[in-house]
């Protein structure tokens, strides 16, 4: 076995290809408060799911350690009990992390402290801007609370001036990861910066890439992957614009039977993607009732396309809400169906025109009248702009 590994490296050398040797990364630290089966859990995101890389239990004494395999370096979570957790930097870092844990107040609020991480130079980046997305985090939450206390009656005006706030907010962080693209090129978690900032500083980030591609050959492959990552994801930005053709995907209908958009051409088409266990998805379905009585008969369907895992909780769920209009469901958790039509959190509600292309994205109350009417008018759609917010870390 050690000679067939010997003669693996001199062939890698002697083709010029880079030699990758998994490493393992050590986390522990202490927690403050634990509960009865506290664990912690290190994972990565792979597109909608979490890839778990490593668990252990937390010490009754509240201590715990980790080992993590990093067979490539990379952004991941390091997750305590589901009360806390912090983005990390995996390649070489050994990591000392406390939590405070279990949040122990009365009246529990998800704004969780922040958590700090001893390490290396890597790590020092990651500290910098996990604490930039603490406080956007913060100060969004400043904002809502200093609108609603300003008393503004006009709903309109209360609107615009959150959305002002929310978009001075993004700007800042921005500008923070402008800062950490442009002076820590020296080290590769600086890539967590980069891809934060995407396409909206396309000069700065080029410039970034090229000085971590010539830094080593981590670095090289880190850009390597990023480009055709970044390519990808271009390529599915541009198919899910207003006016192009809605991807085509197949789900169950309630009957058993396959059903496809195909079904639905000729016709303007309300498309609801949303869970059982989706609040704001329930919430929205007394709209959806509302509307879909509003147009019944004026060339206008509607369809709920349910990406519940448990196919069990989707018929409870629907017998629960008792909805009249075509319903559907995928089998893989909407692993894929999320991925082609480009959306992370429900109700991803679009409306579609009778020649089966995209017409309004992401619409809901009063905004999925207003895409039907216009667009059984034929009125030219419009992409709905960005309000600007940065929400870095934050998940549904």
């Amino acid at each position: 076995m050690k000679r067939r590994s010997l003669l693996s490296l001199l062939l890698c050398v002697g083709l010029g290809l880079p030699v990758v040797a998994q490493q393992t990364v050590t986390i522990k630290g202490k927690v403050k408060f634990i509960d009865e089966g506290f664990k912690m859990t290190v994972y990565q995101r792979e597109g909608t799911k979490n890839k778990v890389l490593a668990e252990a239990p937390v010490n009754a004494d509240g201590t715990y350690e980790v080992k993590v395999p990093v067979a490539e370096p990379g952004e991941a979570t390091v997750d305590c009990g589901k009360w806390q957790s912090v983005r990390v930097w995996l390649e070489d870092e050994n990591m000392d992390i406390d939590f405070r844990g279990l949040d122990t107040a009365r009246v529990k609020i998800k704004n969780p402290p922040y958590v700090y991480i001893k390490g290396g130079k890597n790590n020092d980046l990651m500290n910098l801007i996990n604490f930039e997305a603490y406080r956007n985090y913060q100060m969004m939450i400043a904002i809502s609370q200093g609108v609603y206390r300003a008393g503004i009656e006009d709903a309109k005006a209360k609107q615009e001036l959150s959305m002002g706030l929310y978009d001075a907010s993004g700007e800042n962080t921005r500008a923070h990861m402008r800062y950490f693209v442009e002076h820590f090129t020296d080290r590769n978690s600086v890539m967590v910066a980069i891809k934060s900032l995407g396409e909206s500083e396309p000069e700065l980030v080029d410039a970034a890439l090229k000085q971590l591609e010539s830094s080593s050959a981590t670095g090289k492959q880190l850009v390597a992957d990023y480009r055709k990552e970044s390519a990808a994801a271009k390529e599915a930005r541009e198919r899910m614009k207003e006016g192009n053709p809605a991807p085509a995907f197949s789900f169950q209908m309630a009957n058993g039977k396959k059903g496809s958009l195909a079904d639905y051409k000729g016709k303007v088409l309300v498309l609801d993607f949303w869970a059982s266990w989706c609040g704001p998805c329930r919430q929205e379905i007394p709209n959806m009732k509302k509307y879909y009585e509003e147009f019944k008969g004026k060339d206008v369907e509607f369809l709920s396309v349910s990406i519940d895992a448990d196919k069990k909780a989707w018929e409870k769920a629907r017998g629960e809400e008792n909805m009249a209009w075509p319903q559907g469901w995928v089998a893989d958790g909407g692993k894929a169906v999320m991925s082609t039509y480009q959306f992370g959190g429900i109700p991803f509600i679009l409306v579609i025109d009778k020649d089966g292309n995209i017409y309004k994205k992401q619409v809901r109350g009063e905004a999925i009248k207003k895409a039907v009417e216009d667009a059984l008018s034929g009125k030219k759609a419009q992409a709905p702009k960005s309000i600007g917010v940065m929400m870095m870390g934050a998940s549904m």
